[in-house]
């Protein structure tokens, strides 16, 4: 595994890292699915480069954990970015139909 700190991260399975302890909380702007999205995206690069560690160092049980984990993410991520841009067009359209009325 990279002895590079920012990469070293220690995974029991069926944990979830420190950053991936998700509270459910109001979502008030689209920024905030936004930094859903960023935050997901993140942690998928870093199960990534774990998975990849693994597979060089032929830890096929770490491997394949982090390989799910940052597919879980991506898709997590994905979805909040979809959020984002409906609720974006969503937020556009209301402007729109302002613009009209006055």
């Amino acid at each position: 595994m990279n002895n590079d700190p920012d990469q070293e991260i220690q995974v029991v399975p069926g944990d979830a890292l420190p950053s991936e302890q998700f509270e459910e909380v109001g979502y008030e702007s689209v920024g905030d699915y936004h930094r859903q999205a960023a935050h997901h995206f993140s942690a998928a690069a870093k199960h990534h480069q774990i998975a990849a560690d693994a597979d060089d160092d032929g830890d096929e049980e770490a491997l394949i954990l982090h390989a799910h984990l940052a597919y879980r993410h991506q898709l997590n991520g994905i979805q909040y970015a979809e959020i984002a841009a409906m609720d974006s067009d969503l937020e556009t359209d209301a402007m729109e139909l302002d613009q009209e009325v006055t």
